[in-house]
């Protein structure tokens, strides 16, 4: 009898039960998705609005996460979960997690720091931690680089901002420093007129402000001009490469020579 009493219970309460916890999973669905398409069409709005890309990116990921516990706590409320316990226990347990990834939640605060005063934004070419690349995105935790080999990169909010920035991108405009090397016997002012005309003809290089062609140093085997153009940033590489190419040809076909490693082994004849 207890034993029948017992079952019958156990169905009158999964009866009730049910319904919420489907009515629960539904929310959940259908609360997820629509926080997904709500993301998305704020995002969409944002832009257009003209809003920078980094705090587009920035408010939407908030945003999106904000949502998803909203509709999480929907759902606890619809299975009887009652909503000020479950706060004290998220309340609880944040703070645990939150003791368990400080380093996380700096990263956070450095991600606010850098949309703030925007050492960098998304576009420039940046040099920090070691790694380089342009930024792609900042994200609320992370930064993402693109390198020049088109690897992803995604490096701590907090490491950058606790260590130096080099934005190449910021000032505009760039020099190109390149070395040049020719030999003892071959005639400084000749290539030093040869590298100008090099310069004079390639097309990214600012030909408003002069180009720095200078002795660098006597070297072992050569002497050395330090060479630096102005160029536009995004042109860098384009300047660096036609210059090596160039020179390069324009040296041979003048008779200038590039100096070389090399060993010199004299044998001396028994008398």
């Amino acid at each position: 009898m207890i034993e029948n009493f017992d079952l019958n219970t156990i169905m009158d309460q999964i009866l009730i039960f049910a319904p919420m916890l489907l009515w629960a999973i539904i929310v959940l669905f259908v609360g997820l998705r629509g926080a997904t398409w709500v993301t998305k069409i704020l995002r969409k709005s944002l832009e257009k609005s003209g809003l920078e890309v980094d705090l587009v990116s920035f408010l939407t990921s908030a945003v999106g996460i904000l949502l998803k516990v909203l509709v999480f706590f929907s759902a606890a409320g619809i299975v009887g979960i009652e909503t000020a316990s479950f706060v004290a226990i998220l309340a609880a347990v944040g703070f645990a997690i939150g003791l368990a990834l400080q380093g996380s939640l700096g990263n956070l605060a450095a991600g606010i720091l850098i949309l703030f005063f925007k050492p960098y934004r998304s576009g420039d070419y940046i040099v920090a931690q070691g790694y380089e690349g342009t930024v792609k995105e900042i994200q609320l935790f992370t930064t993402v680089l693109t390198s020049l080999d088109n690897r992803i990169i995604y490096v701590p909010n907090g490491a950058i901002s606790s260590g130096p920035i080099e934005n190449l991108t910021a000032p505009g405009e760039r020099k190109v420093p390149m070395v040049f090397g020719i030999g003892y016997g071959d005639d400084i002012d000749q290539a030093r007129q040869i590298i100008q005309k090099v310069a004079d003809e390639c097309p990214q290089i600012n030909h408003d402000k002069p180009v720095d062609i200078y002795i660098l140093e006597l070297a072992d085997s050569s002497v050395n001009f330090a060479v630096r153009p102005w160029c536009k940033t995004e042109h860098y590489w384009d300047v660096h490469f036609y210059m090596h190419e160039n020179v390069k040809k324009a040296f041979d076909k003048e008779g200038v020579s590039i100096p070389f490693p090399q060993m010199d082994v004299h044998l001396d004849q028994p008398s």
